[in-house]
């Protein structure tokens, strides 16, 4: 893993020096920089060794140094490419690089290059003979990627706040961006919170004339579901050995380093799948896998990971948290993170990854098996949603929300009222609008009351909305599944688990992202995915009999804290600084009504201290200190 950040247009060493340094926790191993004697370009990289430690020193150059590259990620087909290559009459000075791979890949294919690619990865290519840059991202977004333009500016970096480091960039908020991650939980690409600045959505490319100021950008890869009908016909043991075969492949694939390696653990579904597949590449003794546990039970799952480690035989390591202690490492946490995030287990997460780093510099994970296989809550609410709006007059649905509000709360994990609170409150909108309120710390007739002049649903949701109409007469189930794999696997899961491993200097690895395993659930017929209210339904088959069936069968918990109950207690003074258009005193009520027990605003207040929090460090004069 590894930060990048430049520019082209005016700036000097002076400039890209504090961007690098807001990027230094992605890259401790080293650092380099270029300064183009003919160009107004400059590139930076910060480098967390983990291939060819020797020799995949950036900025790397082919041999006559008319193509540079900066690059972040792992490329897990690099060994084939660089036969290919090889063949084509490429020279490598690397022993095994798979930076130099795209140094050479991009002079024999250009922009087709990132299609060819099965990794994770987001990269900047100077490409002096035709002074141009081009910039390229992973097919999900696994790893970031943000630019800006203001004037004959041109910036990008790996995180945002490193583009206002640059003192010709300019932070302006936009109140439209505020409005969205309040109604999504996340920011959809590609929105960010400053006016002029864009992440580069996954799947996309970007070309940037340095001469003419001419941006191009290109969509390459979209998640887009086809089901093969003639999968329906083969036999289930078949497609489960099948699946089988591609995971452990594409696990065995993310094993490549030259530094120690583990796999985050919780005694799941996905991340035993992942471990599994581990175990078929190495001998069990040498794999090592890390989990964390709490005190309070509802939260806890280390007695099932430790279950699973058991019966794997792994080295295996656990890290009691007291959640009580946890929480007053909050305010830090979210004043680095580098955007608002709306999700909270943003904390264990983070948690995690500090202590598996203690251990290793790459973690492998199970990110990306809910969504290609239907692993969510909402996905069994689907049927019960179509038949609840068939069967229950419209004007009856305010009325039957405030009957569930008199329903005692929970501070317990997804308990039973705070489901039913989100699933009702999603069902008083059309469904395409489902998805996205579930998700919603600020439903739209909130954001009427918090806003001084609200968008309306149609604006709030239409990145959703597109999404399910080009879905054409798709089912329920297939138009939700290309809503969380395109919108809130990048923008949340992905964003969460970069930011969470990186800010501790932890490369993490999506097993279930890998292109061929993607390509066959594309594919797979809806059923087998999920099934008379079972979730994952030929996943577990394919791995029943490796892994141990408590794990196969038990309730998905997630990976939560106590967020209700603590938000009734910290901050003491929750902040309130003004933010364009935003009514603070429906926030005040909404803290209050909080406090007092007299409603349930956990998403909307946390998401308001991540927003608050992480302004307050963008803005600070030196915010690698604050």
């Amino acid at each position: 893993m590894c930060g990048l950040a430049g520019f082209a247009g005016d700036g000097g060493a002076d400039a890209l020096r504090p961007m690098l340094d807001l990027l230094s926790h992605r890259g401790p191993d080293g650092e380099g920089i270029y300064a183009d004697p003919d160009l107004p370009v400059r590139l930076g990289h910060t480098r967390l060794a983990i291939i060819d430690i020797a020799g995949g020193r950036q900025p790397m150059w082919n041999e006559d140094g008319t193509v540079g590259l900066i690059f972040n990620g792992e490329i897990y087909n690099h060994a084939d490419l660089r036969r290919e290559l090889t063949a084509c009459g490429h020279v490598f000075a690397t022993d095994h690089s798979d930076t130099e791979v795209l140094v050479h890949g991009y002079e024999e294919w250009e922009s087709r290059l990132p299609a060819l690619l099965n990794g994770m990865f987001a990269f900047v290519i100077l490409d002096r003979r035709r002074r141009r840059l081009f910039l390229a991202r992973d097919r999900f977004g696994e790893k970031p990627l943000f630019y800006a333009r203001q004037g004959g500016l041109f910036l990008f970096a790996s995180e945002l706040p490193a583009l206002a480091r640059h003192p010709g960039f300019i932070p302006r908020l936009q109140p439209r961006a505020v409005q969205k991650f309040l109604a999504h939980g996340f920011l959809p690409a590609p929105h960010t919170l400053w006016e002029d600045a864009y992440k580069l959505p996954g799947g996309s490319h970007l070309t940037y004339d340095i001469v003419t100021g001419e941006t191009k950008i290109v969509r390459y890869w979209r998640f887009t579901i086809e089901p093969d009908e003639a999968l329906g016909t083969r036999p289930e043991g078949s497609l489960a050995e099948e699946l089988r075969a591609l995971l452990f492949q594409a696990t065995r694939r993310r094993l490549m380093s030259d530094v120690p390696l583990g796999v985050f653990l919780s005694g799941g579904i996905d991340s035993s799948a992942v471990l599994a597949g581990v175990k078929s590449g190495r001998e069990p003794q040498a794999v090592n896998t890390f989990t964390i546990g709490f005190n309070e039970p509802s939260f806890d799952e280390s007695e099932h990971a430790a279950a699973v480690a058991r019966a794997f035989g792994t080295a295996h390591a656990m890290q009691r948290v007291e959640l009580q202690a946890a929480r007053d490492l909050i305010p830090g946490l979210l004043s680095r993170v580098g955007e608002p995030i709306g999700d909270a287990s943003i904390l264990p997460t983070w948690l995690l990854a500090r202590f598996t780093r203690q251990h290793v510099t790459v973690a492998l994970s199970g990110d990306g098996g809910d969504e290609l296989f239907a692993g969510y809550d909402p996905f069994k609410a689907l049927s019960p949603a179509r038949l609840y709006q068939m069967l229950v007059p419209r004007g009856l649905h305010r009325g039957l929300q405030r009957l569930v509000d008199l329903v005692p709360g929970s501070a317990r994990n997804m308990s039973l009222d705070f489901k039913l609170r989100r699933a009702l409150l999603g069902l008083s909108y059309r469904p395409c609008l489902w998805n996205p309120v579930w998700l919603s710390p600020v439903d739209p007739r909130f954001m009427q009351e918090l806003c001084a002049e609200p968008l309306r649903a149609e604006e709030l949701y239409e990145e959703a909305i597109d999404s399910w109409q080009a879905a054409g007469n798709r089912d329920l189930l297939d138009r939700s599944l290309e809503f969380y794999a395109n919108y809130y696997l990048p923008d949340d899961i992905l964003f969460k688990v970069d930011r969470a491993a990186m800010l501790n200097s932890l490369e993490s690895r999506a097993v279930f992202l890998d292109n061929d395993l993607v390509e066959f659930c594309r594919r797979l017929p809806g059923h087998f995915k999920y099934r008379n209210g079972e979730r994952k339904y030929l996943l577990k088959r394919a791995l029943r009999g490796v892994v141990p069936d408590a794990a196969l069968d038990r309730r998905k918990k997630g990976f939560g804290i106590p967020l209700a109950s603590w938000l009734r207690t910290i901050p003491a003074s929750p902040p309130m600084e003004p933010l364009p258009g935003m009514r603070l005193e429906r926030v005040a009520q909404a803290w209050r009504d909080h406090r007092s027990g007299a409603a349930d605003h956990r998403l909307f207040l946390w998401s308001w201290l991540s927003l608050q929090w992480g302004l307050a460090r963008q803005t600070a004069a030196d915010p690698v200190a604050a």
